[in-house]
């Protein structure tokens, strides 16, 4: 038992040492972003700078809602970029267009070229379609529900900070028992590995975070970048697009948005692991050793110390100082992993009881990342790809 002890003791303490650090700087984040006030929002319609571009393949049931949420925006325009949807959602642009107080475009991205993704590719083509007297451009996919203010207080926070990309974590939006149990754990996998939104001190340019949920980019930098020809091919374009702007001098930034957006991305648990986990290991972002560090890293601080922890209280091995620490080691990793249960909490809308037993989901979290480390997409967002 004590050599059990000991490799589990080399494997969780330097990871331990690490998310600590990572932790620790979380009170010197960036605030939260706030709606502006009423004067400030009025001025900032009257000079909008913005192009929206809204990718969309069969949305029908999503892209009201967000369509209703950015009416009243300060946008010059809005640009809902469709892959050949056949559930009627550019039919539904089509109605819209006459009446929509902001200018409502409609274009098709079809066909979609050898080597990319059909996001990127969609968000490509709104770029190119996008207002070249724009200041900025607004990625924003469809189950976003934009709250009042957010076009203005996003440009502000970016103009403010001199920032050529900012994104904005959301406040999630979930019903089903099963979305309330394991979408926590897969949101702490990234809490783990790049400490919380708004904490800039511990990005480097490989390392920053980026959400296409909400994606606000300088139109002159985009056009340097030469749209998103360099996330053509991943499927984590925000994060791959993010740091390679990032390595070629551009700042960027990953803030809290939870005031001004709110995400409905999935409507169960098995679509959540499906769709939300094989995305999360940002392997397209990364370089191998990176994913494998990090994989490495969910292994030791939240795949194994709920297993081990019930291990030893099951067995009881003699107690000797290796195994000792390993079981008071894995107590402090669990009290770590339910209190960040209670930190995450203003990240959703409502909780209920499942919720708060998500820590018990943490070890499928891990598995999660690490099957997704290991395998790449066949189909993504309605498309197959070989």
């Amino acid at each position: 038992m004590t050599g059990f002890s000991l490799f589990f003791l080399l494997l969780q303490v330097p990871s331990t040492l690490v998310l600590l650090k990572r932790l620790s700087t979380a009170r010197d984040r960036t605030a939260p972003l706030l709606p502006l006030a009423n004067s400030d929002e009025t001025l900032a319609k009257q000079n909008p700078q913005v192009s929206i571009v809204i990718p969309t393949l069969n949305e029908i049931d999503r892209l009201p809602t967000c369509l209703e949420g950015l009416r009243d925006q300060a946008a010059k325009e809005i640009i809902v970029v469709d892959s050949r949807s056949q559930d009627g959602t550019p039919e539904y642009v089509q109605k819209l267009q006459q009446d929509f107080p902001i200018p409502l475009k409609l274009v098709t991205d079809d066909p979609l070229p050898e080597g990319w993704v059909g996001r990127p590719w969609a968000l490509h083509n709104g770029f190119l379609q996008s207002d070249p007297t724009s200041t900025w451009v607004l990625g924003i996919d469809a189950d976003t529900l934009p709250q009042q203010g957010l076009v203005a207080s996003l440009v502000a926070q970016a103009t403010a900070n001199e920032f050529d990309i900012v994104s904005l974590s959301p406040k999630f939006i979930l019903k089903t028992a099963g979305e309330q149990w394991l979408q926590p754990a897969l949101l702490i996998t990234l809490i783990f590995r790049f400490g919380a939104t708004g904490d800039r001190t511990q990005f480097t340019e490989d390392r920053v975070m980026a959400n296409g949920q909400c994606f606000l980019s300088r139109r002159a930098k985009l056009v340097e970048l030469n749209g998103y020809e360099l996330a053509k091919s991943s499927f984590c374009d925000d994060v791959t697009l993010a740091r390679a702007a990032a390595q070629r001098g551009a700042k960027v930034g990953f803030l809290d948005g939870a005031a001004l957006m709110q995400v409905r991305m999935y409507t169960s648990m098995g679509e959540t692991w499906r769709e939300w986990g094989r995305s999360l290991d940002l392997k397209d972002a990364s370089t191998p050793n990176q994913t494998l560090a990090d994989c490495l890293l969910l292994t030791a601080v939240q795949g194994l110390p709920l297993p081990l922890l019930i291990s030893l209280l099951i067995w009881q091995p003699t107690a000797s100082l290796p195994t000792s620490i390993l079981f008071w080691l894995n107590v402090f990793l669990v009290s770590i992993r339910c209190l960040l249960t209670f930190g995450i909490r203003s990240s959703y809308t409502e909780v209920g009881f499942w919720f708060w037993l998500s820590p018990l989901a943490d070890p499928l979290a891990a598995i999660r990342i690490w099957i997704s480390a290991l395998t790449r997409p066949k189909s993504w967002r309605g498309r197959n790809y070989t």
